[in-house]
């Protein structure tokens, strides 16, 4: 049986970047805080609280520590998160007295200007992608006028502008890009005046590339990630498309698997947000088991 990982998989820059971020500021002796979860994933935010890291997982825990009596605002710090926050969010922090050290990814950050910008021109922002993920909700949140969220085609079919306007579309940064390219050639066979920029990172694009390209020659597939990891969902989503057997796992500890002699090949793919070290595990178990 031959075990392949897909060529593009695990860690993406935005990701090593923050995890390396909160690692930095651990040595700066203050008590460290992340707003959310740095990354959508399960081990890599434990391991971060073994090692004294504090999640802050609304807006109202951000209040609740800076309202805190008996927390030194000089000794903290709190960590933007990969995602993203709204402005209201950095505003808040700029204004507490605590340390706010910003580990947004860069792609994203780009999209915050993009709308910002937008907004200020008076365009009706676009952006597709999950109305309920924390990239979304930021994005959102830097939106200085009219602002929608589309998640599926069907939405955009049914969606009609008012006259005149203009529009900005851009797009979550893990949204599926062939989704993404279908529902933007919606917008332009309606004839809207708009401006498309695609905001999907390279990452999303290749790691989506590879894990398709892998499936298609698996006879079974494992995608390993986050249960609330936006880009693994749609990796397994793109490889189930093509083979059937596919498994999405977020530990060793899920994968319960009896392969059949009659496999060939094993295909491994894993999210943005999964740390090498977790792949090379599931690597070997599959290696050692079957």
């Amino acid at each position: 049986m031959e075990i392949v990982l897909a060529e593009h998989a695990g860690f993406c820059f935005g990701v090593k970047r923050a995890v390396d971020t909160v690692a930095r500021s651990l040595s700066s002796g203050k008590k460290i805080y992340t707003y959310g979860p740095i990354v959508h994933n399960e081990s890599v935010v434990a391991e971060l609280s073994e090692k004294g890291v504090n999640v802050l997982n609304s807006k109202e825990d951000l209040l609740d520590l800076i309202r805190d009596p008996d927390v030194k605002k000089e000794e903290c710090a709190v960590v933007i998160r990969a995602h993203g926050v709204p402005r209201s969010i950095t505003e808040i922090l700029s204004e507490s007295g605590i340390e706010c050290i910003d580990a947004t990814c860069p792609f994203v950050k780009r999209i915050h200007r993009i709308v910002e910008k937008a907004g200020t021109e008076g365009k009706h922002v676009i952006i597709i992608g999950d109305k309920k993920h924390p990239e979304v909700e930021g994005i959102v949140g830097w939106c200085l006028g009219k602002c929608t969220v589309f998640e599926t085609p069907e939405e955009v079919l049914e969606f009609e502008p008012e006259k005149g306007e203009k529009l900005c579309i851009v797009s979550q940064t893990t949204y599926n890009f062939n989704k993404f390219q279908y529902i933007v050639d919606i917008f332009r066979k309606k004839g809207y005046n708009d401006s498309v920029v695609n905001t999907i990172c390279n990452a999303t694009e290749e790691r989506q590339q590879a894990a398709q390209d892998l499936a298609k020659k698996a006879d079974v597939m494992i995608v390993i990630g986050g249960r609330h990891s936006s880009n693994t969902k749609k990796l397994y989503d793109i490889c189930k498309g093509e083979c059937e057997q596919t498994y999405f796992i977020q530990t060793l500890d899920d994968l319960h698997l009896d392969l059949p002699k009659a496999n060939r090949l094993v295909g491994i793919t894993a999210g943005a947000s999964t740390p090498n070290k977790l792949i090379e595990e599931v690597q070997n178990y599959v290696r050692i088991n079957f």
